[in-house]
């Protein structure tokens, strides 16, 4: 009797578990996508953008003002959803990533520049602050971002890394060990800015500010 009613108590709980699973089914896709494009469309995700840089404007003009003699003060920045906006390429796939046609994009350098992000830029440029790219992009794109880059205000920057074409380490690592070796070489970075957690994350930073990432996911 005691061993039935354990089995009993053991089915129940395995049925309580499967209702469970089944009652945290994800959103529909489609309308997670909606609500995406409303997101841009309304102009929250401007509004968004403008908030989130503030702040790392702010602190640039409070650290500017304390530097010490000799100090070589940087900002870092990414490039994907922080300097250039990839928007118009998700939407013609309908968020889905193909790399051929990624590839491609990127090779014709026509993404918008993210206009908060490069009104940033250019203080920091009034400012006398270095502006460093570090991008999980790829060596073989730097071509195309190069003359992305120039073509949206950004041309000005004093380094612009790319994760090796041949590189097996994830994002954050390549981010986190370019900014080390930055800051080895004597420069101060002052504001690390990105819309992706492994832009920010791994230290070698006085600062870091992320933006809004409705759009994908990056390691």
């Amino acid at each position: 009797m005691r061993r039935n009613f354990f089995r009993k108590i053991v089915l129940f709980l395995i049925l309580g578990l499967g209702f469970a699973l089944h009652a945290a089914e994800p959103r529909n896709l489609s309308s997670l996508k909606a609500e995406i494009v409303a997101y841009v469309d309304t102009g929250a995700y401007r509004t968004d953008l403008k908030a989130a840089v503030a702040p790392a404007q702010a602190y640039m003009l409070e650290r500017v003002a304390r530097r010490e003699p000799g100090e070589r003060l940087v900002v870092v920045l990414d490039i994907d959803e922080t300097a250039l906006s990839n928007i118009s390429h998700m939407r013609a796939f309908d968020f889905g990533y193909l790399p051929a046609e990624w590839d491609a994009w990127v090779a014709r350098g026509e993404a918008p520049a993210i206009a908060p992000v490069r009104e940033f830029f250019q203080a920091a440029h009034a400012l006398g602050v270095e502006v460093i790219f570090i991008t999980g992009r790829r060596e073989r794109d730097r071509p195309g971002t190069e003359k992305n880059l120039r073509a949206e205000g950004f041309g000005d920057y004093a380094a612009l890394w790319f994760k090796p074409d041949s590189a097996k380490i994830t994002t954050e690592q390549f981010k986190t060990e370019t900014r080390k070796k930055i800051q080895a070489a004597g420069r101060v970075i002052i504001a690390n800015v990105g819309d992706q957690e492994s832009d920010l994350v791994g230290g070698f930073a006085e600062r870091a500010f992320k933006l809004p990432a409705p759009f994908y996911e990056t390691k």
